[in-house]
């Protein structure tokens, strides 16, 4: 057994900091003095620095057709999601070194907000927007300072939260399937199935496939190969044969205040509240989750602090309103990349930035990506947030029944509709269940529930 699994054996020392008697450690479980708290970090993330900037290299270069694609579906600009990406990694960097959330976790723009994002332009414009996101981060810094994050997933089952995102994951499926038939303008006839349209079809139904073998075979080798077969086949392919390819709009990014635009009215200062309430929500009970998955494939077997990590999201948050950007998390799929690309610490994440960074300043190489490469990839994402319905199956049958409902009505219905309804019909079903069966009158229930929740959230401490 290695020096650094014996370390973390058992409870792990490195996940707070401290040990029970008050002393300081490294993040490899060494114990330290206070003053040399932050030297320990910095010896550790060197003893691991070629293994991280290979691993934050592979992760940076998976991670663009990523963000293309979130951006597209949350109707951003490509350089906007891209910078967001750049600036949340490198302020995920610097916050590990004084409140580490979790230690391999690559941050970025996350498919799950994209709708609700692509819901915020459509409702009060993008000239509101980066305003919506300073706002948000107010309230997840609020969330973070009471530390109210452990009662998010409480309050909020987690069966709820996965019918959500299969919600998105269907919307996000169709929305990059178009482009698996979209064709070149030259090339579109009065007759929809010619011969351009097949080609592109089959076209996009082998770049499918191929991605979704080669992703069965490497997921827990090396999931960066499929997306790098499939961008690199994709690019070959696009010198054959006619394809439509990505367009990077060439907006400028500059400082500027997040304020409100001067014609918003205070009913839409109300709905842009509870828009950033959702969106806040949305944004903190997908890092915790992502927490729990990254403490699972952590090398080291580290603990995941996700108060701390909700401290780097809303910084980075906040921030990146100040040139429009984008809401952040730690994404479970570039994170798992960038654990299985070998990963240490969070030093990795300097070299996924620098990666998105020479590709946000020089984006004339992103329109060598063909659609039908980024629909695959996209495609999948959205299949990928559909079949985590099956880990709703150990809860009963009325949390399927209700994950199911809720990822319809999100579908159907929209992000924020479909939430208050599922909240709304399970609270009502949680009273009447309680006061038919147990005999307890209704303010017992919500007495009950409260208790409850208060000692969950302790649990979860």
């Amino acid at each position: 057994m290695s020096s650094e699994t014996e370390a973390v054996k058992g409870n792990n020392p490195a996940s707070s900091g401290t040990t029970t008697g008050g002393e300081n450690l490294a993040p490899d479980g060494s114990v330290v003095k206070t003053a040399d708290k932050h030297f320990g970090a910095a010896a550790f993330q060197a003893k691991y620095a070629f293994r991280d900037a290979a691993a934050g290299t592979i992760t940076g270069t998976m991670a663009i057709p990523l963000s293309i694609g979130i951006a597209m579906m949350s109707d951003y600009p490509i350089k906007v999601g891209l910078a967001t990406v750049v600036f949340a990694s490198f302020v995920g960097w610097f916050m590990a070194w004084f409140r580490p959330g979790n230690y391999i976790g690559s941050a970025g723009i996350a498919a799950g907000l994209a709708p609700a994002l692509a819901l915020g332009v459509a409702s009060f414009g993008m000239e509101n927007m980066a305003f919506c996101i300073f706002l948000t981060a107010a309230m997840q810094a609020v969330c973070w300072h009471f530390n109210w994050q452990k009662y998010l997933l409480v309050a909020v089952p987690v069966y709820l939260v996965e019918g959500l995102l299969a919600g998105i994951g269907l919307k996000i499926f169709l929305k990059f399937f178009e482009f698996t038939y979209e064709i070149p303008e030259q090339a579109v006839t009065e007759e929809f199935w010619n011969t351009a349209r097949i080609t592109m079809c089959a076209i996009s139904a082998a770049g499918m496939g191929v991605f979704v073998v080669l992703f069965a075979k490497f997921k827990d080798i090396q999931p960066a190969i499929p997306y790098f077969v499939l961008i690199i086949g994709g690019i070959l392919v696009s010198l054959l044969v006619p394809v439509p390819m990505i367009v990077v709009e060439d907006v400028d990014l500059y400082l500027r205040l997040p304020v409100p635009s001067a014609d918003v009215t205070i009913m839409m200062m109300v709905l842009m509240i509870l828009f950033c309430a959702m969106l806040a929500t949305i944004d903190v009970i997908e890092q915790v989750m992502s927490n729990a998955a990254i403490e699972k494939i952590d090398p080291l077997k580290r603990k995941c602090n996700s108060n701390n990590s909700l401290l780097a999201i809303w910084i980075a948050n906040m921030g990146s309103s100040f040139f429009g950007g984008m809401t952040n998390l730690d994404g479970l799929a570039k994170s798992t990349t960038n654990r299985l690309a070998g990963a240490y610490t969070k030093f990795s994440l300097v070299f996924i930035g620098s990666v998105v960074c020479f590709f946000l300043f020089n984006s004339e190489y992103l329109e060598y990506l063909p659609k039908f490469a980024l629909a695959a990839i996209m495609m999948f994402s959205g299949y990928k947030m559909i079949a985590g319905l099956v880990h709703v199956t150990h809860y009963g049958p009325y949390a399927m029944m209700l994950a199911i409902a809720t990822g319809l009505l999100v579908f159907e219905l929209g992000i924020f509709e479909g939430l208050v309804i599922a909240l709304v019909a399970h609270a009502i079903i949680h009273y009447m269940v309680y006061t038919k069966h147990d005999n307890m009158p209704g303010r017992d229930v919500i007495k009950r529930y409260f208790e409850n929740l208060k000692r969950d959230s302790g649990n979860l401490q």
